[in-house]
Protein backbone atom coordinates (compact mmCIF):
# COMPACT_ATOMS: atom_id res chain seq x y z
CA UNK A 1 0.00 0.00 0.00
CA UNK A 2 1.36 3.42 -0.95
CA UNK A 3 2.27 5.61 2.00
CA UNK A 4 0.23 8.84 1.94
CA UNK A 5 3.37 10.84 2.71
CA UNK A 6 4.89 9.71 -0.60
CA UNK A 7 2.31 11.88 -2.37
CA UNK A 8 3.37 15.12 -0.65
CA UNK A 9 4.88 16.63 -3.84
CA UNK A 10 1.61 15.97 -5.71
CA UNK A 11 -0.66 17.81 -3.25
CA UNK A 12 -0.82 21.36 -1.95
CA UNK A 13 -0.99 20.50 1.74
CA UNK A 14 0.01 17.65 4.01
CA UNK A 15 -0.89 17.00 7.62
CA UNK A 16 0.11 14.03 9.73
CA UNK A 17 -2.81 11.61 9.91
CA UNK A 18 -3.84 10.61 13.44
CA UNK A 19 -2.90 7.00 12.77
CA UNK A 20 0.65 7.99 11.78
CA UNK A 21 1.64 9.05 15.27
CA UNK A 22 2.17 5.74 17.05
CA UNK A 23 2.19 5.24 20.79
CA UNK A 24 5.34 3.58 22.04
CA UNK A 25 6.81 2.36 25.29
CA UNK A 26 9.97 4.21 24.29
CA UNK A 27 10.56 7.94 24.61
CA UNK A 28 9.99 10.17 21.55
CA UNK A 29 13.71 10.97 21.48
CA UNK A 30 14.65 7.28 21.33
CA UNK A 31 12.11 6.52 18.60
CA UNK A 32 13.20 9.50 16.51
CA UNK A 33 16.95 9.07 16.80
CA UNK A 34 16.73 5.35 16.18
CA UNK A 35 15.02 6.13 12.89
CA UNK A 36 17.36 8.96 11.93
CA UNK A 37 20.53 7.01 12.71
CA UNK A 38 19.25 4.11 10.61
CA UNK A 39 18.62 6.50 7.70
CA UNK A 40 22.06 8.12 8.01
CA UNK A 41 23.91 4.81 8.13
CA UNK A 42 22.00 3.40 5.15
CA UNK A 43 22.57 6.61 3.19
CA UNK A 44 26.27 6.61 4.10
CA UNK A 45 26.67 3.06 2.80
CA UNK A 46 24.88 3.99 -0.44
CA UNK A 47 27.00 7.14 -0.85
CA UNK A 48 30.20 5.19 -0.19
CA UNK A 49 29.20 2.79 -2.95
CA UNK A 50 28.20 5.62 -5.29
CA UNK A 51 24.58 4.51 -5.19
CA UNK A 52 23.06 7.49 -3.36
CA UNK A 53 21.09 8.89 -6.27
CA UNK A 54 18.22 11.39 -6.22
CA UNK A 55 15.64 8.65 -5.66
CA UNK A 56 17.41 7.31 -2.58
CA UNK A 57 17.88 10.88 -1.37
CA UNK A 58 14.12 11.46 -1.48
CA UNK A 59 13.45 8.07 0.10
CA UNK A 60 15.85 8.82 2.95
CA UNK A 61 14.25 12.22 3.43
CA UNK A 62 10.79 10.68 3.62
CA UNK A 63 12.04 8.16 6.16
CA UNK A 64 13.22 10.98 8.43
CA UNK A 65 9.79 12.59 8.17
CA UNK A 66 8.20 9.26 9.09
CA UNK A 67 10.58 8.86 12.02
CA UNK A 68 9.41 12.23 13.31
CA UNK A 69 5.78 11.16 12.98
CA UNK A 70 6.41 7.81 14.66
CA UNK A 71 7.96 9.68 17.56
CA UNK A 72 4.70 11.60 17.92
CA UNK A 73 5.50 14.86 16.11
CA UNK A 74 2.69 16.49 14.15
CA UNK A 75 3.86 17.65 10.69
CA UNK A 76 2.07 20.24 8.57
CA UNK A 77 3.15 21.32 5.07
CA UNK A 78 1.44 23.98 2.96
CA UNK A 79 2.01 25.74 -0.36
CA UNK A 80 3.31 22.81 -2.37
CA UNK A 81 1.31 23.95 -5.41
CA UNK A 82 3.53 27.03 -5.55
CA UNK A 83 6.44 24.86 -6.67
CA UNK A 84 4.52 23.89 -9.80
CA UNK A 85 3.41 27.36 -10.88
CA UNK A 86 6.52 28.12 -12.92
CA UNK A 87 8.93 26.36 -15.23
CA UNK A 88 12.62 25.87 -14.68
CA UNK A 89 14.85 26.16 -11.62
CA UNK A 90 14.66 28.61 -8.73
CA UNK A 91 16.52 29.66 -5.60
CA UNK A 92 14.68 28.51 -2.48
CA UNK A 93 15.23 30.80 0.51
CA UNK A 94 14.03 30.35 4.09
CA UNK A 95 14.85 30.42 7.76
CA UNK A 96 16.95 27.74 9.48
CA UNK A 97 16.00 26.31 12.88
CA UNK A 98 17.29 22.74 13.25
CA UNK A 99 18.81 19.82 11.36
CA UNK A 100 15.34 18.53 10.57
CA UNK A 101 14.73 20.81 7.58
CA UNK A 102 18.03 19.80 5.98
CA UNK A 103 16.84 16.21 6.11
CA UNK A 104 13.17 16.71 5.20
CA UNK A 105 13.25 19.42 2.50
CA UNK A 106 14.59 17.05 -0.20
CA UNK A 107 11.39 14.98 0.06
CA UNK A 108 9.34 18.12 -0.58
CA UNK A 109 11.38 19.96 -3.22
CA UNK A 110 13.46 17.40 -5.14
CA UNK A 111 10.55 15.48 -6.79
CA UNK A 112 9.20 18.78 -8.20
CA UNK A 113 12.39 20.80 -8.69
CA UNK A 114 15.67 18.83 -8.86
CA UNK A 115 17.88 20.68 -6.40
CA UNK A 116 20.90 20.84 -4.15
CA UNK A 117 21.88 22.65 -0.94
CA UNK A 118 24.33 25.35 -0.04
CA UNK A 119 25.73 24.05 3.26
CA UNK A 120 28.37 24.93 5.83
CA UNK A 121 31.73 23.24 5.34
CA UNK A 122 31.60 21.81 8.86
CA UNK A 123 28.58 19.70 7.86
CA UNK A 124 30.52 18.32 4.90
CA UNK A 125 33.28 17.30 7.32
CA UNK A 126 30.87 15.65 9.78
CA UNK A 127 31.35 11.87 10.22
CA UNK A 128 28.97 9.78 8.07
CA UNK A 129 26.64 12.71 7.30
CA UNK A 130 29.36 14.58 5.41
CA UNK A 131 29.74 11.76 2.90
CA UNK A 132 25.99 11.75 2.38
CA UNK A 133 25.48 15.48 1.77
CA UNK A 134 28.44 15.68 -0.58
CA UNK A 135 27.09 12.75 -2.60
CA UNK A 136 24.32 15.14 -3.67
CA UNK A 137 26.77 17.77 -4.99
CA UNK A 138 26.17 20.30 -2.21
CA UNK A 139 27.93 23.66 -2.45
CA UNK A 140 29.98 24.19 0.71
CA UNK A 141 30.81 27.54 2.31
CA UNK A 142 32.77 28.50 5.41
CA UNK A 143 32.28 31.32 7.88
CA UNK A 144 35.72 32.92 7.86
CA UNK A 145 35.55 34.79 4.56
CA UNK A 146 32.09 36.02 3.41
CA UNK A 147 33.64 37.51 0.25
CA UNK A 148 35.02 34.12 -0.80
CA UNK A 149 31.66 32.50 0.05
CA UNK A 150 29.88 35.01 -2.19
CA UNK A 151 32.24 34.30 -5.08
CA UNK A 152 31.92 30.53 -4.65
CA UNK A 153 28.13 30.53 -4.47
CA UNK A 154 27.85 32.88 -7.42
CA UNK A 155 30.13 30.74 -9.60
CA UNK A 156 29.02 27.24 -8.59
CA UNK A 157 25.42 28.32 -8.06
CA UNK A 158 25.25 29.81 -11.55
CA UNK A 159 26.52 26.56 -13.06
CA UNK A 160 23.91 24.63 -11.10
CA UNK A 161 21.02 26.86 -12.14
CA UNK A 162 22.12 26.81 -15.79
CA UNK A 163 22.09 23.01 -15.64
CA UNK A 164 18.40 23.16 -14.68
CA UNK A 165 18.76 22.42 -10.96
CA UNK A 166 17.40 24.58 -8.18
CA UNK A 167 19.34 25.67 -5.10
CA UNK A 168 18.24 25.68 -1.46
CA UNK A 169 19.88 28.34 0.72
CA UNK A 170 19.47 29.34 4.36
CA UNK A 171 20.47 33.05 4.32
CA UNK A 172 20.74 33.11 8.14
CA UNK A 173 23.83 30.90 7.67
CA UNK A 174 23.36 29.12 11.00
CA UNK A 175 20.51 27.46 12.87
CA UNK A 176 18.58 29.75 15.15
CA UNK A 177 15.41 29.37 17.22
CA UNK A 178 14.72 33.01 16.39
CA UNK A 179 14.14 34.53 12.98
CA UNK A 180 16.58 37.43 13.03
CA UNK A 181 15.60 39.62 10.10
CA UNK A 182 18.85 41.60 10.07
CA UNK A 183 20.91 38.41 9.57
CA UNK A 184 18.86 37.31 6.53
CA UNK A 185 21.39 38.18 3.83
CA UNK A 186 20.76 38.84 0.14
CA UNK A 187 23.12 36.21 -1.26
CA UNK A 188 20.35 34.01 -2.64
CA UNK A 189 18.50 36.92 -4.20
CA UNK A 190 21.68 38.15 -5.89
CA UNK A 191 22.29 34.66 -7.28
CA UNK A 192 18.73 34.49 -8.64
CA UNK A 193 19.00 37.96 -10.22
CA UNK A 194 22.30 37.11 -11.91
CA UNK A 195 20.78 34.02 -13.52
CA UNK A 196 17.31 35.35 -14.29
CA UNK A 197 15.49 32.81 -12.14
CA UNK A 198 12.84 33.40 -9.46
CA UNK A 199 13.17 32.90 -5.73
CA UNK A 200 10.75 30.80 -3.70
CA UNK A 201 10.35 31.79 -0.04
CA UNK A 202 9.76 29.16 2.59
CA UNK A 203 9.16 29.38 6.32
CA UNK A 204 9.55 26.63 8.86
CA UNK A 205 9.27 25.82 12.53
CA UNK A 206 11.22 22.72 13.57
CA UNK A 207 12.03 23.39 17.23
CA UNK A 208 10.54 20.01 18.13
CA UNK A 209 14.12 18.86 17.52
CA UNK A 210 15.89 20.51 20.42
CA UNK A 211 19.55 21.42 20.80
CA UNK A 212 21.60 19.06 22.94
CA UNK A 213 23.65 20.27 25.89
CA UNK A 214 26.61 18.00 25.17
CA UNK A 215 26.09 17.22 21.48
CA UNK A 216 24.26 19.92 19.53
CA UNK A 217 22.48 17.53 17.17
CA UNK A 218 21.15 15.23 19.89
CA UNK A 219 18.70 17.36 21.82
CA UNK A 220 15.39 16.36 23.32
CA UNK A 221 12.47 15.69 20.98
CA UNK A 222 9.43 17.66 22.16
CA UNK A 223 6.26 16.28 20.57
CA UNK A 224 4.17 19.13 21.99
CA UNK A 225 5.71 21.35 19.30
CA UNK A 226 4.33 20.76 15.80
CA UNK A 227 6.65 20.93 12.80
CA UNK A 228 5.51 23.29 10.06
CA UNK A 229 6.71 24.05 6.54
CA UNK A 230 5.17 26.65 4.21
CA UNK A 231 6.15 27.60 0.66
CA UNK A 232 5.21 30.98 -0.81
CA UNK A 233 4.64 31.97 -4.42
CA UNK A 234 7.71 32.50 -6.55
CA UNK A 235 9.10 36.03 -6.82
CA UNK A 236 10.81 37.37 -9.92
CA UNK A 237 13.74 39.70 -9.21
CA UNK A 238 12.87 42.98 -10.91
CA UNK A 239 14.82 45.47 -8.75
CA UNK A 240 18.27 45.43 -7.15
CA UNK A 241 17.00 42.57 -5.04
CA UNK A 242 16.50 44.41 -1.76
CA UNK A 243 12.74 44.75 -2.24
CA UNK A 244 12.39 41.07 -3.10
CA UNK A 245 14.50 40.05 -0.12
CA UNK A 246 12.17 42.08 2.08
CA UNK A 247 9.21 40.24 0.57
CA UNK A 248 10.79 36.95 1.63
CA UNK A 249 11.41 38.29 5.15
CA UNK A 250 7.80 39.48 5.32
CA UNK A 251 6.54 36.06 4.25
CA UNK A 252 8.51 34.29 6.96
CA UNK A 253 7.50 36.80 9.63
CA UNK A 254 3.84 36.50 8.65
CA UNK A 255 4.02 32.71 8.95
CA UNK A 256 5.68 32.92 12.35
CA UNK A 257 2.86 35.15 13.57
CA UNK A 258 0.26 32.83 12.02
CA UNK A 259 1.86 29.89 13.81
CA UNK A 260 1.88 31.64 17.17
CA UNK A 261 5.64 32.22 17.06
CA UNK A 262 5.61 35.99 16.64
CA UNK A 263 7.79 36.49 19.70
CA UNK A 264 10.56 34.58 17.93
CA UNK A 265 10.92 37.25 15.24
CA UNK A 266 13.64 39.81 15.92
Amino acid sequence: MTDYSENIPRQDTYHTAPGKKKNSIFSPSFVFYRGVIKVVLESYWQAKNKAYDRYRWVEASLNVLRAAERAGIDVEITGMDNLRKFEGPAVFLGNHMSSLETMVLPALIQPVKPSLFVIKKELADFPFMGKVVMARDSITVGRANPREDLKLVMEDGSKTLKSGKSIIIFPQRTRNLYFEKKSFNTLGVKLAKRNGVPVVPFALVTDAWGTGKLIKDFGKIDISKPVKFAFGEHINIETSGNDENQQIINFIETKFIEWGKGEFVK
